[in-house]
């Protein structure tokens, strides 16, 4: 007898809000995030050095959140994708064999003073660092109504980016 792929995550954590005051807290709960993405996976950062972003597991993680639907969708803006472009060639490998489901941006000038960071999932599930330069951070778990003014912020700075790497390879 087939099954069904599950949606839940093992150990996932339960619904609320949780302070997290570390950044290896904070790179398990972007982790969370992508296992609990079904549909759509929102992520703003300066530049995405830190949260673990270069790792194998997160380059596996995220390619499994784009495999689990067909309308996946991962959009990545960033202040400067140099870091993305030098340090995470996972990312930059997902992005040739998912461009259709995946895009990464640059800010535009009127979102560069942005400092916070955010990862979220789905409308439902987030987290939001205060600041880039602080490791404090709050992980929302169920929670549209606290993911919702964040992702309206998040369309705000991408309203004002624009494609930063494409996933095609041009050349000779």
């Amino acid at each position: 007898m087939a099954s069904s792929p599950s949606t839940e995550v093992p150990d996932a954590p339960p619904q609320g809000e949780t302070r997290l005051d570390t950044i290896a807290a904070q790179i398990g709960a972007i982790d969370t995030l992508i296992d609990l993405a079904s549909e759509r996976l929102l992520v703003f950062d300066r530049d995405l050095s830190d949260g673990g972003w270069s790792s194998i597991r997160r380059a596996e993680r995220l390619a499994s959140f784009l495999r689990r639907s067909r309308g996946a969708q991962l959009s990545i803006i960033v202040h400067d994708p140099r870091h993305l472009e030098a340090s995470c060639p996972r990312i930059t490998d997902l992005l040739k064999v998912y461009s259709h489901a995946m895009s990464v941006w640059r800010t535009g000038s009127e979102a560069r003073g942005a400092t916070d960071a955010l990862v979220i999932a789905d409308g439902r599930h987030s987290l939001h660092r205060y600041h880039v330069d602080q490791p404090r951070a709050t992980l929302a778990i169920d929670m549209p109504a606290v993911a919702k003014p964040l992702v309206a912020r998040f369309d705000e700075i991408w309203a004002t980016g624009q494609p930063a790497l494409g996933g095609s390879v041009l050349g000779l």
